[in-house]
């Protein structure tokens, strides 16, 4: 299906936002899509007031490409473990990546050893609500600062993620995606969208950041369960099929991520220095092998040793 010539919604642009996307639209989206969170919000851990700042930020950095449920059983390991940032700053980054397990992109164990280093000693020990210091810590990009200052001190921020980004490309812009990488129309519209008192728009970050994960899915959406779905301009243009450029893929299988993530393996279940040999069985093609363990080394994620040993980095 082609998209109709005049949508029934303008596209918004960045001299266009009060009309297609200012505060009327705000107030028709902002009701029903934080009526329908309250009734149908999953129970997470990283949702309760006991996780605080520290269990937000965790899941912040878990859930990055990783769904909740392979989430879930680290997280709680995580956090029984370190419970504060100082309890995991006192522990070598190695033993970050050997409790990040199979979650996957494990330099997100790294960063996340290092932003708990940087409270340690910037901030008490305690996570800073200021966006500014948030932003400023080693691993925290916009999107993580965002989260952690909506979801853990109900702060207002436009919160992008994937799932708010489709949310809003759908009912808002009326295509079926949104761009690969996020740009300055989109985080115009997502301001323009914020509601104006501080803790609405954080139960609004968190409300439409569900919808897209539970109703406004990437495939086999369920429009008949969606709270707005009546004032959706994709739908109501007749959900034409996305036309810009392709969607990468999450290719995996013999790619130089699964050599990692065996060479990894294979650290992580030892207890102390491995021999060259032992991650040679790994993986049958040396020129690839040698290439994703190089890659490993100069991401910090392994620490070479004399006699061609290898480690978890200690330092």
């Amino acid at each position: 299906m082609t998209a109709p010539t005049k949508p029934p919604h303008p596209t918004p642009t960045d001299t266009d936002t009060d009309t297609a996307s200012g505060p009327a639209l705000g107030a028709r989206l902002h009701s029903p899509v934080i009526d329908w969170f309250g009734e149908n919000a999953r129970d997470l851990p990283w949702r309760r007031p006991e996780a605080g700042a520290w269990g937000v930020m965790v899941s912040e950095f878990m859930l990055q490409q990783t769904p909740v449920n392979r989430v879930l059983p680290v997280y709680e390991q995580w956090l029984a473990r370190w419970p504060r940032p100082a309890d995991l700053a006192g522990e070598a980054p190695g033993e970050a990546v050997r409790a990040w397990g199979r979650l996957g992109y494990p330099r997100r164990a790294l960063r996340l050893h290092g932003a708990a280093v940087a409270i340690t000693e910037r901030h008490g020990g305690d996570v800073p609500a200021d966006h500014a210091q948030l932003l400023a810590l080693p691993g925290i990009g916009e999107y993580t600062a965002a989260a952690v200052a909506s979801f853990a001190y109900g702060q207002r921020h436009p919160v992008l993620d994937t799932n708010v980004r489709r949310v809003l490309a759908r009912a808002v812009t009326g295509v079926q995606y949104p761009p690969n990488a996020t740009t300055a129309a989109e985080r115009k519209l997502a301001r323009a969208l914020l509601p104006e008192d501080e803790s609405t728009a954080a139960r609004w970050a968190a409300a439409s950041m569900e919808l897209g994960a539970l109703v406004c899915t990437a495939k086999n959406e369920s429009c008949h369960r969606c709270p707005i779905a009546a004032q959706c301009a994709w739908r109501l243009a007749g959900k034409p099929q996305h036309d810009g450029p392709p969607r990468r893929g999450q290719t995996y299988a013999g790619t130089d991520r699964q050599v990692r993530g065996r060479l990894l393996a294979v650290l992580r279940e030892a207890h102390g220095p491995v021999g060259q040999s032992a991650l040679d069985r790994v993986w049958h093609e040396p020129v690839q092998r040698a290439r994703a363990l190089d890659g490993l080394v100069a991401d910090g994620l392994v620490e070479p040793l004399p006699g061609g040993l290898y480690r978890l980095p200690l330092t």
